[in-house]
């Protein structure tokens, strides 16, 4: 990862590694990556939540954080588990019939399906990751497993997918 480093002066970033000027590096620019909380969740396609459930909570100690949540517009049935301590969590998702979004991937293996993202401002955080060329495949709705919240889906050019989740900081999930 290569770090930047920031001198006196507006547009004094640096790049750590060769010390070369990152004149595209503003304040204004960092200021925008903060529009990124952190990582909320990671999201893995599995055949039967309840099974893949108890091989996580037996195998790496995770814990339960939601019930088995029918999400209609992911045309999934989701659940979260979480390590104690840790603020990311784990979803599972699978396919909530044989017509799911999600019936593809469930047939090459499943496996990781998303990343996602926690942001204060997700109409704000679209624009700029469509300014740094992510395709917009959902725009914000609201969220089925987290109300009152509203749920974006993006992909840029490495094709993972990148979910965003508003932040509030009483949310349980």
């Amino acid at each position: 990862m290569i770090g930047i480093v920031r001198r006196e002066g507006p547009d004094a970033y640096i790049n750590a590694a060769s010390g070369v000027p990152r004149p595209d590096r503003t304040v204004s620019a960092l200021s925008n990556e903060a529009l990124i909380l952190g990582v909320h969740h990671i999201g893995l396609v599995v055949p039967d939540i309840a099974k893949a459930a108890e091989i996580y909570t037996r195998r790496y100690g995770y814990e339960l954080a939601s019930e088995i949540i029918l999400d209609r517009t992911q045309t999934a049935y989701v659940q979260f588990l979480r390590l104690p301590g840790d603020s990311v969590q784990l979803e599972l998702v699978s396919p909530d019939s044989e017509h799911s979004k999600l019936s593809n991937s469930l047939r090459k293996g499943g496996g990781l399906n998303h990343v996602c993202y926690a942001t204060g401002d997700i109409e704000a955080a679209c624009r700029r990751l469509r300014a740094e060329q992510m395709i917009l495949l959902r725009p914000p709705v609201d969220a089925a497993a987290f109300p009152g919240r509203r749920i974006a889906w993006l992909m840029g050019s490495d094709r993972t997918p990148i979910e965003l989740v508003e932040h509030i900081h009483e949310a349980a999930l």
